[in-house]
């Protein structure tokens, strides 16, 4: 039996289809980040992109993207070990670390939902950040993203 793409093929030996198709739709790289300025740690927050469909957990307008929101991070075969603050559950992480998908992925599990039913999205834990002040992003530090 053939294995499947992301177990046979490099990140950076991948189509852009394929690519493209790692991403579970979790929703965590679009929540706002916030970095200590003194040790670089970064603390995520239940606070996501303007741009971020809370319901679907996918952006709302992928393709302008970087036009929309400046700061949004564009993940490619070329960034991906520049981009430390990646979840440890996401797909491109992990495959760049050379470990498995998680059963509940969807190209795993053959289910694009999996990834919400199973409480591995911020699907109906986040607010989109246009509801609060930039002085108030701190209160909303989480620690429930890995």
């Amino acid at each position: 039996m053939n294995k499947p793409f992301w177990q046979t093929k490099s990140l950076a030996e991948m189509t852009a289809d394929e690519w493209e198709s790692l991403c579970d739709g979790c929703g965590k790289c679009c929540l706002v980040k916030l970095e200590d300025e003194d040790d670089g740690e970064v603390y995520f927050t239940n606070l996501c992109c303007t741009q971020l469909n809370e319901e679907t957990c996918r952006c709302s307008d992928y393709a302008n993207r970087a036009l929309l929101v400046p700061d949004c991070v564009q993940l490619t075969q070329e960034t991906i070990d520049e981009v430390s603050w990646l979840p440890s559950s996401c797909a491109y992480r992990l495959l760049n670390e050379n470990k498995s998908l998680p059963e509940w992925h969807p190209l795993v599990s053959g289910d694009s939902q999996s990834v919400h039913k199973t409480g591995n999205s911020v699907q109906g834990r986040v607010l989109s950040e246009q509801h609060v002040h930039p002085d108030d992003i701190e209160d909303h530090i989480i620690r429930w993203v890995n």
